[in-house]
């Protein structure tokens, strides 16, 4: 696995051994910043949050393209090593934090975010729990864009979010949303 564009582009990514963690695939990480790119215009200084973060490789491909700082959340530990090597590998220790635990648990947020990437289990919701907690503590605005990652036969629902667009790629689907207008 390795970066696919920006300050870091080729550099290789280290990821936890085992069946507990799925990377994201090379294919879907390019197609889903293709897509982002073409919405965001650009990553500079973006404030984003990488949950269910794996190995930390969308966070920190998002870091590389140029965000201000990024959250990274696992409960798993050896991912939680894994990105902890990623970001000291990359010097990216003053623009990037992580916080040990379940994204469905996640606090109240004092400030919104630009980005929320989820790569959750396939099949087990948890992304959909994860998005209803964090709209409900203010991790998500008006501005915010959230790339949901599921299997490609999973369709996301979540009351307050509506799908901006959504593409399957081999096994999986992206959902990119935005949080409904509200009235």
């Amino acid at each position: 696995m390795r970066i696919i564009a920006g300050e870091w582009r080729g550099r290789r990514l280290a990821s936890p051994s085992g069946d507990a963690t799925r990377p994201t695939a090379d294919r879907m990480r390019e197609t889903l910043f293709s897509m982002l790119a073409s919405r965001l215009g650009s990553f500079e200084d973006l404030r984003v949050a990488d949950l269910f973060a794996g190995s930390g490789a969308l966070g920190l491909e998002a870091l590389s393209r140029g965000a201000g700082h990024c959250l990274f959340v696992d409960e798993d530990r050896a991912a939680l090593d894994v990105i902890r090597e990623n970001i000291a590998v990359f010097d990216a220790r003053d623009r990037a934090s992580v916080e040990p635990g379940s994204v469905t648990r996640l606090r109240a947020a004092s400030e919104t975010y630009d980005l929320i990437l989820l790569d959750p289990p396939y099949r087990t919701g948890a992304g959909e729990v994860a998005l209803d907690r964090l709209l409900r503590l203010g991790w998500i605005g008006d501005a915010t864009w959230i790339a949901l990652e599921t299997a490609f036969d999973e369709e996301p629902q979540i009351k307050g979010l509506l799908a901006d667009t959504t593409r399957k790629i081999g096994r999986g689907r992206l959902t990119l949303l935005r949080r409904e207008p509200t009235p």
